[in-house]
Formats: C-alpha cells, sequence, structure tokens
C-alpha cells in the first residue's frame, strides 16, 4: 500500500498540488488530477515501468491502450511519426478539449500505452490544473480514468479515493468535472476517419469538419471476438455498478409500468428526473430528459450511488441517441453488458 496524499487545489494549495504532482510523474510515480471529463489516473508516458504501475492500481488489462495527454501542440510531434491535415483542422477547433485523436505512433511512445499498436491516442484536456500539471512535469502523461478497472468513472475526487486510495502517490481535487464522460475517440489513422468512443465532441460535429467519418460497430456493439481494442472503453466491460443492469428503450410511462410489474428487494430504476415518481420502486436520477450534457455530468456518480444504496438488480431507462445522448447511451449499454429491452 501506498502512502498517498491529498492535496486541494482549489484553494490556497494549487501551485504546490502542481509542483508536487510534476514531481512524482518525473520521478515514475502515479497522480489522480482532474480533467474536464473524468478524473485521471497519470503516469509518465515515457517510462514503461511507470505506465505499468497505472495497470497495476486499476487492475487494468494490459492490451487495453492508453491516453497520452498533451498541454501544448508542439508535443503531438514527438508522439506520432505522421500528423495528418485533418488532425490540425480538428485540434485548432476542439482543442483543448475532451477530442482524443489517435494517430500512427512514433518509436518514443512505449508498448505499454499502446497495447502494442501501431497508433497512439493523444488528448490536449481543457481542465486548466491538468494542464499545468503535465506542463511543469515536462513530459506527456499516460492516464486512464481514475477508478478501478470496469467501475463507473470518477467525476469527483472521493469517487477515485473509494477505488485507488492507497494505489497512487498523489491525489489532486480540482472539483466536479464539467463534462461527466470520457473523451470522445477518433481514429485518423486510416483512410477514412472512424468514431472509436463517443463522447462531448459528437459525431455530428466531426462529420460537419471532415465530411465522412464512420461509427466503429463497437459503439453500439460487442467487440469482435479476438479483435484488438485501438481505443479505451471498446473491448471489456465497463462504467458497471455491482448491480445487474438493463437498459430499457420505453417512454416514461411504458417504462414505470415495466418497473413496477418487476418490484422486489435490491430492485432500482436509473432515469430522468422526471420520471422518480410513481416507479413502485426506489430510484436515482441521472439528469433532466431531454438533456443530454446534464445526463452525461449526472451517470457516473448515478451508477456509484446505486452500489451505495446496495442495488442489485437496475432497470435504467435509455436516452435519446442523438449528439451527446450517443456517448451516454455508449456508456449505460456497456454498463448493463449490452442488456437491452426494447417496449
Amino acid at each position: 500500500m501506498r502512502d498517498t496524499v491529498t492535496i486541494d487545489a482549489m484553494q490556497d494549495n494549487r501551485d504546490e498540488a502542481i509542483r508536487r504532482a510534476a514531481q512524482v510523474l518525473r520521478d515514475g510515480g502515479l497522480v489522480v488530477f482532474p480533467t474536464e471529463t473524468v478524473y485521471g489516473i497519470g503516469a509518465n508516458a515515457l517510462d514503461p515501468a511507470a505506465v505499468a504501475g497505472i495497470f497495476a492500481a486499476k487492475g487494468r488489462p494490459r492490451d487495453n491502450p492508453l491516453i497520452a495527454h498533451i498541454a501544448d501542440l508542439d508535443a503531438l510531434e514527438s508522439l506520432t511519426s505522421r500528423v495528418p491535415p485533418e488532425a490540425l483542422r480538428l485540434a485548432e477547433i476542439f482543442w483543448p478539449g475532451p477530442l482524443t485523436m489517435v494517430l500512427p505512433r512514433s518509436g518514443l511512445v512505449p508498448d505499454a500505452v499502446t497495447a502494442g499498436l501501431d497508433t497512439v491516442a493523444v488528448r490536449m484536456p481543457s481542465h486548466p490544473i491538468a494542464r499545468e500539471i503535465i506542463r511543469a512535469a515536462g513530459l506527456p502523461v499516460a492516464a486512464p480514468s481514475a477508478n478501478t478497472s470496469g467501475r463507473p468513472s470518477p467525476t469527483r475526487l472521493e469517487h477515485c479515493a473509494e477505488d485507488l486510495a492507497g494505489k497512487v502517490d498523489l491525489m489532486v481535487d480540482g472539483g466536479p468535472c464539467a463534462v461527466g464522460l470520457e473523451s470522445t475517440v477518433l481514429s485518423l489513422a486510416g483512410e477514412i476517419p472512424r468514431l472509436l468512443r463517443p463522447g462531448a465532441v459528437t459525431l455530428e460535429e466531426l462529420r460537419a469538419e471532415l465530411g465522412v467519418v464512420k461509427m466503429d460497430p463497437a459503439v453500439l456493439h460487442h467487440l469482435e471476438e479476438g479483435a484488438a481494442a485501438s481505443s479505451p472503453g471498446m473491448k471489456y466491460r465497463h462504467y458497471a455498478p455491482r448491480a445487474r443492469v438493463v437498459l430499457v428503450h420505453a417512454g416514461a410511462g411504458q417504462f414505470a409500468q415495466y418497473v413496477r410489474t418487476r418490484a422486489g428487494e435490491g430492485v432500482f430504476a436509473l432515469a430522468f428526473d422526471e420520471d422518480m415518481e410513481g416507479l413502485g420502486v426506489p430510484g436515482v436520477s441521472y439528469g433532466p430528459a431531454g438533456e443530454p450534457a446534464a445526463q452525461a455530468r449526472g451517470l457516473f456518480a448515478a451508477l456509484r450511488e446505486l452500489d451505495r444504496l446496495g442495488a442489485r438488480q437496475v432497470y435504467a431507462r435509455a436516452p435519446e441517441m442523438g449528439g451527446v445522448g450517443m456517448a451516454v447511451y455508449n456508456r449505460l449499454v456497456r454498463a448493463a453488458g449490452f442488456r437491452e429491452v426494447r417496449l
């Protein structure tokens, strides 16, 4: 067990938090830090031994690639063997921000980060504390979400502490995450851009800039048996509470009726603010109906709340699947292990 130190960077300790986090990263340690999407657990992306610590702390499979986080566009060239013009255009529009681009890797990036693939995933976060830590460290930071692998991602520091206290060297508190879901992942390594994971930068926005963008089948379905995961969040059960989750596609009245007939010990509903009355079972809301950005911010905290309440069976009302709603749906269907009911 490590002696995990926590610093609140929102108070007067901000400069100290950034200085200490940068030093831990340079020394090969692990730092939990805030981004605008979710909290990350970071290590020096150029140090295979440090990166191995991420997999050990999370219990993460080694064939699940990581994202290298940078603070300045100049760092992109050192991590990639080729930067296509489309990447520079998207960086100008969406960076810093919740977009990860998968590009041909350079020899500088160790296999530990890429899971042995010939590509590397790179992002420039918009959270100022994240960028200041990366810049102060003077190196790219490999960072998946700061949770036990498979669990709901953390959007507040207390979520990180639930899973990783004693497993990292430093935790930096930067307050609640503004977006609440992991970044959009777009591959630009092939002839046609391919959406690997939906997020706050939507498929519609990407198509407006690039024209044709294909959506990988693994966004909505199981990754094919034996296929390599080219992005985090594609291959394994993710984002899941301890309860068994079923995703229900239904209107408000249909959903309430469906859940009422399944009431019993440990049965909960995960639905919208407007659904909480008349369910016949305890309910947890993940946001207002028709507001996917708010649903994104509330989803992971709601999934952790279900654990706290002792839920054993959860019926989740599915969101609309356009725009950011696609990202919310992607997380929920994976939390449900692709168990779905359509009424």
